[in-house]
């Protein structure tokens, strides 16, 4: 039913031609692996003035099925979006579903995660990656809960040692709400690893919570930064740290709707993809259908000066 209704929305057709142009110029140019944007392409969320893929974040409908986020970001309009690995369900079948899904409608899987690591238990990395591989998804997003940084950064090399040959990239995020908390510990978990294999997301919700601005970024690598997480908030920081945590998970605003530095972080890291990581109660309840909430996103994100 959704399938169905997704494709009677308004636009999906000539949308999907144009983003199955820039996922054709993707295979052309890196193979099956890997894909990369072809600036001739400009599909409805590609930005013409700066020349960067837009995705929309997997955290954006934490309720959706992975085929079915892959059907509503199309139907919206969107070239690219976020997959969410949930390790307890996902299995062969899915892998040929999203596989399907995304060649059917020439969206880019931007992203495949998380692999987090835990006190509590293994990790699904080996099985992220390699679902990644088979989907053409060049990033799997990765962080930590672990206490112990030593163990962070060997379980980051034992990963990155499984993502080179697949042509996967491990992107290191870092949240204030874990001991992975900062930017500079996330440089040095991935600095004695290839770019290509081993990059730093750098959310900007997560950059300001940290005590850290775009400009602290200039020390980094520019290769380092594969693409960036983005999506709004006040100046004023978080009270606590459950107020931290909520903001994070519930409480993020669109883009233009707050305070953070937008244009400063994308005049520090030009021209990487933008994934629009608004997890936001008050966007799910103001607009609980899928392809709606969606196409808002993307006409507020169109409308941005800075894009």
């Amino acid at each position: 039913m959704i399938e169905r209704r997704c494709r009677r929305h308004r636009g999906w057709r000539v949308r999907v031609k144009y983003a199955i142009g820039v996922s054709q110029s993707f295979r052309r140019a890196s193979g099956h692996r890997t894909r990369s944007l072809d600036p001739k392409w400009r599909a409805d969320g590609y930005s013409r003035r700066v020349g960067r893929l837009l995705s929309i974040a997997a955290g954006v409908h934490p309720d959706l099925a992975p085929t079915t986020m892959v059907e509503v970001a199309a139907a919206a309009g969107w070239p690219a979006c976020g997959i969410w690995f949930d390790p307890d369900t996902w299995n062969e079948d899915t892998t040929h579903e999203v596989r399907r899904r995304l060649a059917d409608t020439g969206v880019v899987g931007l992203d495949l995660e998380p692999v987090i690591l835990s006190p509590d238990g293994p990790d699904p990395g080996e099985r992220l990656i390699e679902a990644a591989a088979a989907l053409g998804v060049r990033n799997v997003l990765f962080t930590s809960r672990l206490p112990d940084a030593a163990a962070t950064a060997d379980r980051f090399a034992e990963l990155c040692s499984v993502a080179a040959p697949l042509g996967v990239r491990l992107a290191c995020e870092f949240l204030p709400a874990f001991p992975l908390s900062n930017l500079a510990i996330a440089e040095a978990i991935v600095q004695n690893h290839d770019p290509e294999v081993a990059g730093i997301l750098v959310d900007n919700l997560h950059l300001s919570r940290s005590g850290a601005s775009p400009a602290d970024l200039a020390r980094v690598d520019p290769r380092r930064f594969p693409y960036l997480q983005v999506a709004d908030a006040p100046a004023e920081l978080p009270s606590d740290f459950r107020e931290l945590a909520r903001e994070a998970m519930h409480g993020r605003s669109v883009p233009g709707d707050g305070a953070l530095p937008i244009d400063e972080l994308l005049a520090a890291v030009p021209a990487v993809p933008l994934s629009f990581e608004v997890r936001s109660r008050a966007l799910r309840d103001g607009w609980p259908d899928p392809v709606e909430r969606a196409s808002m996103l993307l006409s507020r994100v169109r409308g941005l000066e800075h894009l």
